[in-house]
């Protein structure tokens, strides 16, 4: 059911020290209107979304996309990611994986310095997530950075919106504001930023690109947050910048990966599979563990490897890899008694790529033990379950089919995580495992 939103006031360009000014102006407004349904402030939390969309961005400086800068993956977006990819010779995907976004930002930075301004409408922050607006936020600060634009500081638009209470027609309130100028103008601003957030409410910060604990703003954000949000399944290089994620987790910023979510059917599946005693006696079998997931990033099949190494506790002693039709990765690690355990995550290229890059294929988990009540496949469509057992085991295997996530969207996931948020040991666990299969590249 979509959540209906009423404006208190359209955006309104406002300079950065008007900003507290306007937002006691709106809801002075408010408290002395007449007849109209009583507003007040939400009181929940305060998000900063840091929004950078480039991919839109340089498209539309190419040329191939004349739409809204939003972030939304549409049927135009899609079209003109397909347009740059077939002039550039690229794989056809539709989508902007490391490959098509490195060719953009090369075929960019080629342009005239005259012909980097990108004269598209920027609609970000006002494209409101009905999930999210759902959970009643305070307020939400949206940073968008600009492409080939002379710096000339930082500007803001503030308006409010309110999800409709039916009850006694009162309506719950929440603030938007929306800075944009380029990353070194919002860069400086980060103190201010900070001071935006609600004191005494919980602070999330949602940043939509990749992290870099090296970049001023996401070092300064992630010091006030009490949540960094981000989503490995649009990691430009997910292997160094899962790394990444183990740092900050190593400095005590609590991190929340959007794709690990996306991961719940499989683990459930695979727990599932060894309740039964009997199955459950040979867990410790299991010395083969071959993981297919759709090329292009390989995050979710390092996480999953690093959950499943986690709860036997298995220590990984090497790493290889090698890219070809497959991208193919071996690890080896040792187990319970010294017994060494194999794994193989292969990349394997499919003819229709879903919505988020790298989703899972297809498992298969089996023993050297031909005794071993353990062989289990799990696949997420009937290719994947043909390859799995075309691999062949001398064991009679279980079977299942994974169903995905109804809606695998990060806006769904991030008003499912703002319900839930707090330390998650499993996860932090699970990449601590990973982040140890990385560094032995």
């Amino acid at each position: 059911m979509n959540t209906p939103l009423v404006a208190l006031q359209k955006p309104k360009d406002i300079s950065l020290g008007e900003i507290e000014a306007e937002l006691s102006q709106i809801w002075l407004s408010q408290s002395s209107g007449q007849g109209a349904p009583l507003a007040s402030r939400a009181s929940t939390f305060s998000m900063v979304v840091y929004e950078p969309e480039e991919f839109q961005q340089l498209l539309a400086g190419l040329g191939f996309y004349s739409g809204i800068i939003d972030g939304i993956h549409g049927e135009q977006t899609r079209r003109s990611i397909e347009a740059a990819q077939k002039q550039y010779n690229l794989n056809i995907t539709g989508r902007v994986d490391p490959e098509t976004l490195a060719k953009l930002r090369e075929e960019f930075d080629k342009l005239p310095l005259e012909k980097r301004k990108i004269e598209n409408l920027d609609a970000r922050g006002f494209q409101i997530s009905e999930a999210i607006a759902a959970e009643n936020p305070c307020r939400i600060i949206t940073l968008c950075p600009k492409l080939g634009i002379e710096d000339t500081g930082v500007t803001a638009q503030v308006s409010a919106y309110c999800p409709v209470q039916r009850k006694n027609s009162h309506l719950i309130c929440c603030e938007y504001l929306t800075l944009r100028g380029t990353k070194d103008a919002l860069s400086r601003v980060g103190d201010m930023v900070s001071s935006l957030m609600v004191p005494g409410l919980p602070k999330f910060v949602w940043w939509k690109a990749t992290p870099n604990p090296e970049q001023e703003l996401f070092r300064h954000l992630a010091k006030q947050s009490h949540c960094i949000i981000v989503d490995s399944g649009y990691f430009s290089d997910p292997e160094s910048e899962l790394l990444k994620m183990q740092e900050l987790i190593d400095r005590e910023i609590y991190i929340a990966d959007l794709n690990w979510h996306r991961l719940s059917a499989w683990q459930e599946l695979t727990a599932a599979a060894f309740d039964p005693p009997e199955r459950r006696q040979s867990l410790h079998e299991i010395d083969n563990i071959t993981i297919d997931y759709e090329k292009g990033n390989d995050s979710q099949a390092l996480m999953f490897l690093g959950w499943f190494a986690s709860r036997l506790g298995w220590q990984p002693i090497s790493y290889s890899s090698e890219s070809n039709d497959y991208d193919i990765t071996r690890v080896s690690f040792k187990g319970q008694c010294d017994r060494e355990i194999h794994a193989e995550l292969a990349g394997v290229p499919v003819g229709d790529a879903g919505e988020i890059p790298g989703d899972l294929v297809g498992l298969r988990l089996t023993s050297s033990n031909p005794s071993a009540d353990c062989c289990t496949i799990l696949c997420s469509e009937t290719t994947g379950c043909m390859r799995m057992e075309a691999g062949g085991s001398a064991q009679s295997c279980r079977t299942e089919q994974v169903t995905a996530l109804s809606d695998q969207k990060a806006e769904l996931l991030m008003a499912q995580q703002l319900q839930r948020w707090g330390r998650d040991v499993l996860y932090e666990e699970s990449l601590a495992v990973t982040a140890r299969v990385l560094k032995l590249r």
